[in-house]
Formats: structure tokens, C-alpha cells, sequence
């Protein structure tokens, strides 16, 4: 796992020393291990290493003697290497280390831009070709966009630019931090930004399960590919088992993090299920809450699991007090707005895990995308023909409802946005055309959830978050086999999570298999309620005079909504308050990231 950037040209001198160094150094939180840039007329190739597989080999930019001219670096894990290693050394290449990374330029060597189809794993890999005729740079991320990659291409000189995060992708010259016009409405229409856009102009994410190929002074040319071929056996908790064990294999510490709902459960019983088979010592869990009385604790579901699954359970309270510091903490490792509360306690909970010695943490990402779980899918599915089920859940997808956000806009910014569109337009129609051409519902939610919201919404954040404490996140549930295992379940069976109910009968406490779903978050609407500890910090960002001068919000309609959030604290209140403010910190932020100074340490 690492921190990965460069950038390819036809221009003959070597890119800025001094911008590749402050490019590094602000995803080094990522990456602590090693660094190391390379450069040369029109190119250049860096990796911030978090060494976890082969910790003593694996020195990147990776290169292979035999095969002069072709560099590789990797941000993510490469759980088939050993096999991959196997097939390439029968065709005569040599490989100094077991570092899974190694075998990349190798294994692009014997494929040329489609070696990420052989790859399973998590992972955004850069593959730089400088033989002589063949210049080009090749990019790949994995099946579900577990890692991202930032881009950035200029048309007026043809440079192609990369990096696993924004901050450091803005140290590059001639990458602007202009922020996109639709960037609030995207904030409460979406909560982050969904597909290909970022919520800058001009820096894109290459899309989940794409290759891109750059030849120097061209633009990136982008490919999906198809999904990793995986061949999933047994029913769902033997899947669910095989990749837990896969994952749980690293050469350092490995922990889980256990929120107390099923999700997580499943994962932390069959982790620590597998550490007693192996003679392993006792699998760490961690779960985070709230110091004082806070609505909506899941601690004691988190312990009911660990004693379950007799663990070494590790409680870490957090002091709301904290809570303003690390919202500018957040939003700057981010780079983007992302409206969900739950950024917050990511940040925390990864701090405690790595400050606990441990580098590797099994979550539970991904379940509900994959089997249904949401309750906007049971209430598409309950919706009667002739409804219009589209615009419910894109308005459950929402910080604020599409009336709420539109009350809020200057009449100009509304305009442009009916104008121009909005993301949730966007969404309703996909989900339209799905059920047009005959999906069912299941099918049509399913997609959009794991296409689009799963990268960007979820996976990101646990990316960004957890990475900003040298901790590698690894989902079970977003593997390739489990994904092909819940793709061909009956939409009965991957409806409100009914087979992962089936899978930890026999593994999770009764009450944790009963209560209902409850998502692992920040109780926002207490946080911002009359003396809580937020309520200053949102005040200052939605200030009547800041919101004049942006000139997209009527600020006394904003203010209205404050004082009714502090007479009647309601949730949906609150989470608008809280998406208008992370936009504003934001946008404030975003500027600072063009000066000449790096970002401060995690």
C-alpha cells in the first residue's frame, strides 16, 4: 500500500524538482516507509511506501534488469502475486524479492496494457514504458476503485499528470484549484462527487476497473475492462470466509474494525475464527465512540460481537471537543467535499488503529451495495408501478432534499443549475433507463451503488482516512469473488441482506442479528444542536457575510434554517447544515493547496 504520482509529456526537459518533491511529500502520511521520484526529459515516476508485503524488498519505482526501460510503481495490494510470479518465472523472468509489486513490469512486459486484467487484488497502478518507440504511460485501477487515482490533463501543453490523492496532484504546475460551479449543488444533491468528476475543473478519477493509456502530448485514452474473473465456491459464508482468510495474510500487524452491525461482524467473527485455526494470536478489533451520552452508540453491539468472537476489543471514546480540529483535518486529506459525518470518526478510528501499532484493518465496506441493505432499495422495491420510485432514492441519496436545496439558492444559482443539471438528474435518469431496457429494481440500485456511489462515496473516504495514518483498509466484501457470488444470487436472496443474515446465524449474537440497521456515524444533529460542540464551528462557516460573497445560497434562508435546527434539532436539518459547511471549509481550503507550502502532517 502506498502513495503513487507522475506525469508524462512530450516537452524535452524534466519536470520541476521542487513540485515532485511537494507532490510527495503531501501524500507522505500514506507512505512513510520509503520515498522516491524519478525523472527524466518529459516524464517522471514517484511511490510514498507503506511497506506491508516483503517489507525489506519492493524498492519503488519498481524495475527489473532484465527489462530495461519499463518502471512500475503500486498503491495496493496484489493478493494473486505468488501465482502471477509462479507463470512469469516459467517464462524466464527473475524477480530479486516476494514484494507483490515486483513482478509489474514483468508481467506488463508479457501483456502490454492489458496486465491489469491478470491482477486480483485492490489496487491504481502506473506502468511507465520508455523503450525507444514506445513511450507511453499506462495507468489501471481495480474492479470497484478500492484505490483511486487522480488525474489531471493539460491541452495546451499536452502533459498528463497523476496522484493517489488531490492535495498532491495540485503541486504540480499548471494544475489549477478551481472549483467546479456545480461543486454545492453536487454537495447536497450527492454528498460527494459521483462517476469521473471531482469537484475541481479539470482533475478527474479514472473510473473503477479502467485502463488508461497516455502517450506523451495526447490525452488519456480510457478503457473499461471487464471484471475480474473470479470463480466463487460454496454459498455465501464459505465465499465470505475464503477472502477473509486471503486478506487477513500480511507480513505485519492485522486488526479489524468492528462498528457492531452485521457487516463488520461477519468479518471480525471469521477473522478471528481464522486466527485460532492458525495458532495466530488473538485478532484485534476496534470500534469508536463518543465520550458523554450521545444518541445512537453502538458499543454495546461492538463488544456483544467481540466477546462472541472472543477478541482483544479495543474501545476508543473520542472527545467531542476534538471534533473542529479534525473537520479541517478531514476535509484537507479528502481534497473534496464529502458531506457525510462519518469522515470524522473514520479519521479517529484510523488514528487509534495505527497508534495501536497495528498497519492492516479488515472493514466491512461494501456489503450493502453488493446485498441490498439500504432502506432507500427496500423502499424502491415497495414503491407501486406508476410511482416515482427514481426520485425518492435520489433524494435519499441526498444531504438535502431537491426542495430543501433549491429554497437555499440565489435565484441565479438555481437558474444555472436547472441550466446546466444536476448531479441527481443525472442519477434519476440512469436509474430511469435501467428499468426502461427491463432491470429489475434489485439490478437497477445494485449497479448504480456499486458503479458510482461505492468508489466515490465509501471506498475513497475509508482510502483517504485511513491512509492519512499509514493504515491499509482492506474490504473483503468488495473482492472479485464475492462480488461475482452476490451478482448471481436471486434479487430475493441480495434484498435487504438476507443471505449475509443466513451466513452469521450461527457466528453473531442474536441481538446484533436483530437490530435494526444503523449506520456508523457522527450523531450530527446533537453535535450542532444548542451547546453542542460543532455549533460554532458550522455558525462561523455559514456567516451571512461569507455566504453574500459566494453568492449561491440566500444566507437569510441558511440562517432560518440554523435557528430552526437549534429550536427542533432534526436530523435532516442538521445534515444540510453540516454539507453547507464542509463546502465553505472546503472551498477555503482548496486555495491554500496552490501555495508553495506543504501539507501538514496527519
Amino acid at each position: 500500500m502506498c502513495r503513487i504520482l507522475g506525469s508524462i509529456s512530450s516537452r524535452a526537459d524534466r519536470p520541476d524538482p521542487a513540485a515532485l518533491a511537494s507532490a510527495s511529500a503531501r501524500q507522505r502520511h500514506g507512505g512513510p516507509d520509503e520515498h522516491r521520484v524519478l525523472s527524466g526529459p518529459g516524464w517522471s515516476l514517484g511511490c510514498d511506501r507503506l511497506a506491508i508485503t516483503d517489507p525489506r524488498g519492493g524498492r519503488q519505482p519498481y524495475r527489473l534488469p532484465h527489462l530495461p526501460g519499463v518502471l512500475a510503481v503500486l498503491n495496493g495490494e496484489i493478493y494473486n502475486h505468488a501465482e502471477l510470479r509462479r507463470a512469469l518465472a516459467a517464462r524466464g523472468h527473475r524477480f530479486p524479492d516476494r514484494c507483490d509489486g515486483t513482478l509489474l513490469p514483468a508481467l506488463y512486459a508479457e501483456h502490454g496494457p492489458a496486465f491489469a486484467e491478470h491482477l486480483d487484488g485492490m489496487f491504481a497502478v502506473a506502468v511507465l514504458d520508455l523503450r525507444p518507440g514506445r513511450a507511453r504511460l499506462v495507468l489501471a485501477v481495480d474492479d470497484l476503485g478500492m484505490k483511486p487515482l487522480h488525474l489531471h490533463h493539460d491541452p495546451e501543453d499536452g502533459s498528463t499528470r497523476f496522484a493517489s490523492e488531490i492535495p498532491a496532484l495540485l503541486a504540480f504546475d499548471g494544475v489549477r484549484a478551481t472549483p467546479r460551479d456545480d461543486s454545492l449543488d453536487t454537495v447536497l444533491a450527492t454528498r460527494t462527487s459521483f462517476s469521473t468528476a471531482t469537484a475541481l475543473k479539470g482533475v478527474s478519477v479514472l473510473p473503477p476497473g479502467a485502463t488508461a493509456v497516455v502517450r506523451p502530448g495526447a490525452a488519456p485514452l480510457v478503457r473499461r475492462r471487464g471484471p475480474h474473473r473470479a470463480a466463487p465456491v460454496g454459498d455465501t459464508q464459505d465465499v465470505l470466509r475464503h477472502e477473509v482468510r486471503r486478506l487477513a495474510a500480511a507480513d505485519v500487524p492485522v486488526c479489524a474494525v468492528t462498528s457492531g452491525g452485521l457487516d463488520s461482524g461477519l468479518v471480525t467473527a471469521l477473522a478471528a475464527e481464522h486466527a485460532r485455526e492458525t495458532d495466530a494470536p488473538p485478532l484485534h478489533t476496534f470500534h469508536l465512540t463518543y465520550r458523554g451520552n450521545w444518541p445512537g452508540s453502538e458499543a454495546a453491539h461492538a463488544r456483544a460481537v467481540a466477546r462472541r468472537a472472543r477478541t482483544v476489543h479495543h474501545e476508543i471514546a473520542l472527545d467531542p471537543a476534538e471534533l473542529p480540529s479534525l473537520l479541517t483535518r478531514t476535509v484537507r486529506h479528502l481534497g473534496q467535499p464529502n458531506a457525510d459525518p462519518i469522515t470524522l470518526s473514520t479519521y479517529a478510528l484510523f488514528r487509534a488503529v495505527r497508534h495501536s501499532g497495528f498497519t492492516v484493518a479488515l472493514t466491512g465496506d461494501g456489503a450493502d451495495e453488493l446485498f441490498g441493505g439500504y432502506d432507500r432499495m427496500a423502499a424502491a422495491l415497495a414503491a407501486p408501478p406508476g410511482a416515482d420510485w427514481a426520485a425518492a432514492y435520489t433524494d435519499a441519496l441526498a444531504a438535502a432534499p431537491r426542495v430543501l436545496r433549491e429554497h437555499l439558492y440565489t435565484a441565479d444559482y438555481r437558474a444555472h443549475i436547472a441550466d446546466t443539471g444536476s448531479a441527481a438528474d443525472r442519477i434519476e435518469q440512469e436509474l430511469r433507463s435501467a428499468e426502461a431496457v427491463g432491470a429489475d429494481r434489485v439490478t437497477a440500485t445494485t449497479a448504480l451503488e456499486t458503479r458510482w456511489r461505492l468508489p466515490a462515496y465509501h471506498l475513497r473516504r475509508v482510502d483517504h482516512l485511513s491512509m492519512a495514518w499509514g493504515v491499509e483498509a482492506r474490504p473483503p466484501f468488495c473482492q472479485p469473488a464475492v462480488v461475482t457470488h452476490a451478482r448471481a444470487l436471486p434479487a430475493t436472496a441480495r434484498t435487504g441482506k438476507r443471505a449475509l443474515y443466513e451466513a452469521g446465524a450461527e457466528l453473531l449474537p442474536r441481538t446484533v442479528l436483530r437490530r435494526p440497521k444503523q449506520p456508523f456515524t457522527l450523531p450530527v444533529e446533537a453535535m450542532i444542536a444548542p451547546g453542542g460542540p460543532l455549533l460554532d464551528t458550522v455558525r462561523e462557516l455559514l456567516s451571512p457575510a461569507r455566504l453574500v460573497l459566494g453568492g449561491k445560497l440566500r444566507a437569510d434562508r441558511v440562517a432560518r434554517l440554523l435557528a430552526r435546527q437549534l429550536a427542533r434539532p432534526d436530523r435532516r436539518d442538521a445534515q444540510t447544515l453540516w454539507a453547507l459547511a464542509v463546502h465553505e471549509l472546503w472551498t477555503d481550503m482548496i486555495h491554500t493547496l496552490k501555495t508553495p507550502t506543504d501539507c501538514a502532517a496527519a
